[in-house]
């Protein structure tokens, strides 16, 4: 079974569009981007879903208190790490938390693919400390050369980087993100063979606005290549 995730949800109607689509999980972005929403639109959009779908918070760099709180507050039940957190950080996320414990959240890290990515991943693995990787593309401003993270529409060398996913996928799950959208996510499975794929600015009209015919066909594809 693929799990399907569509991210940068803004609003209650994009997120639902997402479920009626067939999506397992929507993401949220609590964290400096175009697509950044507060405690309130979380509140909506989650309270809009079925309980059964994956309502995933995506942070940047966050101290474990605020992760924590907002997960509590908006009802995540999972949370996905974009910055550079360390094994040590995901391995104490809910552990002494009384709102939210470990059991209730799956926690995923996002690696970006540069050179040395593998040993990051190992890392993390080595540890534990996570529930699954995702997989995304490195992408600099141009201005002022820093990392843009998710939502750049931008793929990474799937062949490539296929070569050590033998190894990992048989350690923890594996996430599919960047640049995917209905036209191409169908190779992307075919060629890395994940556990899910992540799409964002691929089926969107306009930054944090999707479409849903797009979502729509993301879904259909998806479940298409994999079956």
């Amino acid at each position: 079974m693929l799990w399907v995730k569509i991210c940068g949800m803004t609003n209650p109607d994009d997120a639902i569009a997402a479920a009626d689509a067939g999506a397992d999980a929507i993401g949220m972005l609590f964290a400096p981007s175009k697509r950044r929403i507060g405690i309130e639109q979380g509140q909506q959009i989650v309270q809009a879903l079925p309980k059964t779908m994956e309502k995933v918070g995506v942070f940047y760099d966050e101290t474990a208190s605020t992760i924590e709180y907002i997960a509590a507050e908006v009802g995540l039940t999972a949370v996905q790490l974009h910055g550079d957190e360390s094994p040590d950080f995901a391995k104490n996320l809910f552990r002494n938390n009384p709102r939210r414990s470990r059991a209730q959240m799956r926690v995923f890290k996002t690696v970006h693919i540069r050179k040395g990515v593998e040993g990051i991943a190992r890392d993390f693995l080595r540890d534990k400390c996570v529930d699954g990787l995702l997989l995304d593309s490195i992408v600099h401003d141009p201005n002022t050369g820093e990392i843009l993270r998710g939502g750049t529409g931008q793929p990474f060398d799937w062949k490539r980087t296929s070569d050590f996913l033998p190894g990992i996928e048989r350690e923890t799950r594996v996430i599919v993100a960047g640049g995917l959208s209905p036209a191409n996510v169908g190779e992307a499975i075919r060629v890395m063979q994940p556990w899910g794929v992540d799409v964002c600015s691929g089926v969107e009209r306009e930054p944090g606005k999707k479409d849903t015919n797009k979502i729509r066909d993301f879904v259909a594809a998806a479940r298409a290549a994999r079956n």
